[in-house]
């Protein structure tokens, strides 16, 4: 694999619905690949999905009890030797946010030993060469799709930054459900400047105009956080500007936060209901804001930032009205009890896995009924500074 440079070269020239196939071409000559398949998480975060469909062939393996999830959970190679070949699933993940797996399959009993370190590179570079072509080509959206998205979900999908995020300092991750029909629950994150920005949508409505009304909002965020703006004027500027659209008849539950690489000092604005927890060791602690008005719901408003410190080991969760205010079959909502509890049972799980099992959790306190509302986790680890 001493050649991965020329693979990598070849990812980049190649037509963007061609990835998969000039990878099969190098591993065929470079280590006797029999067959090389990529496989791609659906937006539920439950199946893989193959991309590049063959006739005769699973187009889904689960992601909880399959050789190729378990490389997508652990984020390792995972190999299964077999009779005739052997098998090696690899994740695809790009700079923290898991895309999916690449399984390549090898004449039996070759040396893996030298090949590893190559095929875990080569992953990398198809991963960012996945999210570039998605800009000219459908082939990689269409195969994370198990089932159709609604409209206004389409249109949520586009407007998320990935599922997930890792640097140095910290490790984020993030999950919606219903996957294929959410309304207005929305996040995002930026880090620049030795700042991380985070947003966490609480979408007021339903449908379509949910999903408009939000996509409104987080762009009017963003232009204000790419015009340099602090805090409180980007939340000042996004009220302007869903107020100057839906003149206070519709407005959306915002809540801002900006983090401090360095230090771990948060500065963060409560417009509306989104709220925040933290654990620390084995305690779990509510972290209240002064309530601000959501965005638009009046003509100028003023927002006024509040301050906190996250230290290294500390846990974040973040959670829609859609969580903490579902309701058990005996009429106690999760975030009373029940959040804490599921919290502190994740303590040992990776921040990509903790919004799952926080919504699984959330389905059982539920009654495993349909959710009345679209649910929105967002997980966060801070290391601090390195």
């Amino acid at each position: 694999m001493d050649e991965i440079a020329d693979v990598e070269h070849a990812l980049r020239r190649t037509a963007p619905d061609r990835l998969v196939s000039v990878v099969e071409e190098a591993l065929r000559k470079r280590c006797g690949a029999l067959r090389v398949r990529l496989r791609l998480a659906d937006y539920g975060l439950r199946t893989l999905q193959l991309v590049e469909r063959t006739p005769g062939e699973d187009p889904s393996v689960p992601i909880g009890n399959s050789p190729q999830g378990r490389a997508f959970g652990a984020q390792e190679p995972y190999v299964v030797r077999g009779t005739a070949s052997d098998l090696v699933h690899l994740p695809v993940t790009v700079r923290g946010d898991r895309l999916g797996v690449l399984t390549v399959e090898l004449p039996q009993h070759a040396d893996l030993r030298p090949l590893l370190p190559g095929l875990v590179q080569l992953c990398e570079a198809l991963g960012h060469e996945i999210l570039v072509a998605e800009r000219d080509t459908d082939l990689y959206v269409l195969a994370r799709r198990a089932t159709r998205l609604t409209l206004a979900a389409e249109m949520q999908w586009q407007l998320l930054p990935g599922r997930s995020c890792a640097r140095p300092e910290f490790a984020l991750a993030a999950h919606l459900e219903p996957a294929y029909a959410i309304f207005g629950d929305n996040y995002d994150w930026s880090v620049s400047d030795g700042r991380l920005t985070l947003t966490v949508t609480n979408g007021m409505g339903e449908g379509i105009e949910a999903a408009l009304l939000t996509n409104l909002a987080i762009n009017a965020l963003r232009n204000a956080r790419r015009a340099g703006l602090g805090l409180a004027d980007q939340a000042a500027l996004a009220d302007q500007a869903v107020y100057a659209q839906y003149r206070g008849e519709a407005f959306i539950a915002v809540l801002l936060l900006s983090f401090d690489l360095a230090t771990g000092e948060v500065e963060a604005v409560d417009a509306g209901s989104p709220r925040l927890w933290r654990l620390r060791g084995q305690s779990v602690e509510s972290i209240g804001f002064e309530a601000q008005l959501p965005l638009g719901m009046f003509e100028e408003t003023a927002y006024v930032p509040e301050r906190f410190s996250v230290l290294p080991g500390d846990r974040l969760l973040f959670g829609s009205d859609g969580v903490y205010s579902a309701v058990s079959p005996a009429g106690e909502s999760y975030g009373d009890r029940a959040l804490a509890r599921a919290l502190r049972g994740t303590r040992l799980l990776p921040p990509t896995q903790v919004p799952q099992a926080m919504l699984r959790e959330l389905s059982l306190h539920h009654g495993g009924s349909p959710l009345d509302d679209d649910a929105l986790v967002v997980c966060l680890d801070w290391n601090g500074a390195v």
